[in-house]
């Protein structure tokens, strides 16, 4: 019984990797005071992409992460996972 314990608690160990992905990857974010449709301009460090994108944003200063509102919080993720790599590329970026 002994055996079995330990070959179970080695194989849950080895199959868990000692160091986190380097890989980024999708978050939420709660907007505190705000909805989708009253982020005030230059806020939040966010950017609205363009008018035919409602509710998306870029964050930071980039334009490496996108960000969708659903109502009162806020989906990012790095642009090539949010959109898929044949359609990121064509995103318009206003890095000002």
């Amino acid at each position: 019984m002994k055996m079995v314990s330990v070959l179970l608690l080695l194989s849950t160990l080895l199959g868990t990797p000692a160091v986190p992905s380097q890989r980024r990857s999708c978050y939420k974010r709660a907007l505190k005071d705000h909805n989708c449709h009253t982020i005030p301009k230059g806020t939040e460090n966010l950017r609205q992409i363009n008018d035919g994108l409602q509710d998306h944003f870029w964050e930071g200063k980039g334009c490496e992460v996108i960000c969708y509102c659903n109502w009162n919080e806020l989906l990012c993720c790095p642009k090539d996972i949010f959109f898929g790599p044949k359609i990121s590329f064509v995103i318009p970026c206003n890095s000002q």
